[in-house]
C-alpha cells in the first residue's frame, strides 16, 4: 500500500510563505497524475495544482504564487506558496495516482493575521 506523508501546513500572516511536502513511499515515477487538493470548511475539496505528463495546471486562483514541483531522488512533491492571502486557509491534501488513487492525510494552513 502506497502512503503519501505530507507536512509544511501551519499558521502563517498574509503576504506570508509556506512549502509543503508530499512524500511517497514509493517511486513517484510510477505516478502519472500529482497533485495538491484543498479543502475549506463548508466547501468541497478542490485541485489547486498539479502535474500530468509534461504538463502543470493551477487554478486560477493561485497562479503567479503557488508552484508544484517535484524532486525524484526524494520522492517527494512540493507545493511552495507564496504571497498567501485568507482565502487560501484550508486543509491541504496532496493526491497521487497510478493504477490506483493515494491520498496523503491532509495538513491544516491558516492565513490570518
Amino acid at each position: 500500500q502506497v502512503q503519501l506523508v505530507e507536512s509544511g501546513g501551519g499558521l502563517v500572516q498574509p503576504g506570508g510563505s509556506l512549502r509543503l511536502s508530499c512524500a511517497a513511499s514509493e517511486s513517484i515515477f510510477s505516478f502519472y497524475f500529482m497533485g495538491w487538493y484543498r479543502q475549506a470548511p463548508g466547501k468541497q475539496r478542490d485541485l489547486v495544482a498539479s502535474f500530468t505528463g509534461g504538463s502543470t495546471y493551477y487554478v486560477d486562483s493561485v497562479k503567479g504564487r503557488f508552484t508544484i514541483s517535484r524532486d525524484n531522488a526524494k520522492n517527494t512533491f512540493y507545493l511552495q506558496m507564496n504571497n498567501l492571502k485568507p482565502e487560501d486557509t484550508a486543509v491541504y491534501y496532496c493526491y497521487a495516482r497510478s493504477s490506483r488513487s493515494f491520498w496523503g492525510q491532509g495538513t491544516q494552513v491558516t492565513v490570518s493575521s
